[in-house]
């Protein structure tokens, strides 16, 4: 499938941007009070928000890889390189 180069950009962006709020994200969750309980155990409320964060960070990070094959691809087809 190709895509173009716009797109491949955009997608590659997405990625970035994902890992740079869901790592703020992580920070904030880290150091809630809503996080622990008072034994310091984590709450529902923290694994919760955990799962959400790793399932966004692998999320992002596959959508990044395909934007980031899709600029190298269009790279190589631009210089009219065809090797891998």
């Amino acid at each position: 499938m190709r895509i173009t180069r716009g797109i491949a950009f955009f997608l590659f962006g997405f990625g970035i941007w994902s890992w740079i709020i869901w790592i703020t994200f992580a920070k904030n969750l880290w150091a809630s009070d809503q996080s622990w309980a008072a034994d310091g155990s984590p709450t529902g409320y923290f694994v919760v928000h955990a799962v959400l964060t790793v399932v966004s960070f692998v999320l992002g990070t596959a959508i990044g890889v395909l934007g980031w094959r899709g600029v190298r691809a269009n790279a190589k087809e631009r210089s009219g390189s065809s090797a891998p």
